[in-house]
């Protein structure tokens, strides 16, 4: 099926309605049609510059294991997922229907995706140093006080911590900051990290902070 993440759809569609084995994709998308599945996040599209970038620096680092805060709805974690096929990705979000659409996905095949409900405003239950790589794309613009989850991510990162953010005012009403250079620098070396890494993609800026 053209113009989509097929091996994620249809695992997304097994797991939501319990069809184990099924690898009939047109049947599966009857199925999906009959349900009213909400398939259209799977469509492929030109990735996002920001996204480009952040998959660029991962293939250089080349992680085994990725844990990712707030997936949200796969703007970055399809591409991941598709480009980077022996990848193990932990994704962390507060919404139980990502959460419970992202579990569909790996229960329907996909079983290197692992996904749990979590408040990045808290400390998470993973031992220090469990995956190579945490990303946090979008995320930290909207958290009222970001530094708690910042200090998780650098607990939690063996090689990097990637983080991206507008860098330029708009009009979504759910971002509470806009950082510059020096201050997200600044949150990212009071967060533990001790080399920080700033570049301006189209809009944005991307991180990568290092021990």
């Amino acid at each position: 099926m053209e113009g989509y993440y097929t091996e994620l759809l249809a695992a997304f569609v097994r797991g939501k309605l319990g069809l184990a084995g099924e690898a009939d994709l047109d049947g599966l998308m009857r199925q999906a049609r009959a349900h009213e599945l909400r398939t259209h996040k799977f469509k492929r599209s030109a990735a996002l510059p920001r996204v480009r970038k952040v998959l660029g620096v991962l293939q250089q680092l080349r992680p085994a294991s990725l844990l990712d805060f707030g997936t949200g709805r796969g703007v970055f974690l399809w591409p991941l997922l598709d480009e980077l096929p022996e990848l193990e990705v932990t994704c962390l979000d507060l919404r139980p229907d990502r959460i419970e659409d992202l579990q569909a996905v790996s229960r329907g095949g996909i079983q290197r995706l692992t996904a749990l409900q979590a408040d990045l405003a808290r400390p998470l239950d993973f031992p220090g140093q469990s995956f190579d790589v945490v990303t946090a794309l979008e995320v930290l613009e909207h958290m009222p006080d970001p530094l708690p989850a910042v200090r998780e991510a650098v607990r939690l990162a063996r090689q990097a911590v990637i983080v991206s953010v507008p860098s330029h005012a708009d009009d979504n009403p759910e971002h509470l900051r806009l950082y510059t250079q020096d201050s997200l620098q600044e949150l990212l070396y009071q967060g533990g990290a001790g080399k920080v890494r700033v570049e301006y993609v189209l809009n944005h800026m991307v991180a990568v902070a290092r021990a």
